[in-house]
């Protein structure tokens, strides 16, 4: 929403803002430069539901003539988001809100690359839910979630197999809230990645993801699950997903069966 700023306001490139621009947008520094505050209302649209996933955001002009604002700095605003992987440019068609369904992005949080192929080329995982159940956050699990201790979950624990050999061993926690409806059924029926079910059928798009790794050595009923021996060192990989505005809206703990695998991450 614009907000009325004096006529002699500059950005912090210098170029003059109209009176009608959104400089001193709430909760956004002073001093953010002019892109900045319109990547922030972007944004917010995409939060609120204006764009859905797959579909085709305003174009430049559009946006430029909405924020008062020149179409470069709409421009640089959207080619941030576009690195973010939360908007897709497609040449001659416009830019669209990314999806988990598409191709380039499914992979994304998917690290575990094989030595010979990378996932795209691969295809999907062979997928076995073991357990779905809806329980209470203890202490460790709220804290990630931002929740309160005994509000409600959802607990899946499920085993990725690739080429028919059992590679990932995953327990995740999801706020009972946003999921309710998610039963073992709806995962094992829904043919593409989990979180293109979360985004088309909860709305709940994951932005981003902080995690954790450290070597392990398996349990018992890992043993099992991954049908690996006692002495295998796996990789343990702890995930908190974010969806917009930095709302945590899973905790994944993965074990990673890395014998013929690696785990890949590009550092920028």
């Amino acid at each position: 929403m614009p907000v009325n700023t004096p006529p002699s306001s500059e950005s912090t490139s210098g170029a003059t803002i109209d009176p009608g621009s959104p400089v001193g947008l709430p909760g956004t520094p002073a001093f953010s430069p002019l892109y900045q505050q319109i990547k922030t209302l972007i944004l917010q649209s995409l939060q609120s539901g204006e764009w859905k996933p797959s579909a085709a955001i305003p174009s430049e002009q559009e946006l430029a003539g909405r924020y008062k604002v020149s179409q470069g700095t709409v421009r640089k605003a959207i080619d941030e988001l576009a690195a973010e992987n939360l908007l897709v440019r497609r040449q001659g068609k416009g830019t669209f809100v990314a999806t988990h369904a598409e191709r380039q992005v499914q992979y994304r949080f998917l690290r575990l690359v094989s030595e010979h192929q990378d996932p795209a080329s691969e295809g999907p995982a062979q997928r076995r839910i073991i357990d779905c159940k809806r329980t209470r956050a203890n202490a460790e699990v709220a804290r990630a979630l931002a929740l309160r201790s005994g509000d409600a979950v959802l607990q899946v624990r499920r085993v990725l197999s690739f080429s028919g050999v059992p590679t990932i061993l995953e327990d995740l926690w999801l706020p009972g809230g946003p999921f309710k409806g998610l039963t073992a059924e709806r995962l094992t029926d829904y043919d593409g990645a989990m979180y293109a079910l979360f985004e088309t059928e909860f709305g709940v798009r994951m932005v981003r993801a902080e995690e954790k790794l450290k070597a392990v050595l398996p349990d018992t009923e890992q043993m099992e699950l991954l049908q690996v021996g006692a002495h295998t060192p796996l990789l343990s990989v702890e995930r908190t997903a974010y969806t917009y505005n930095d709302i945590p809206m899973e905790l994944r703990r993965g074990l990673y069966f890395t014998d013929t695998r690696y785990y890949r991450n590009a550092l920028n």
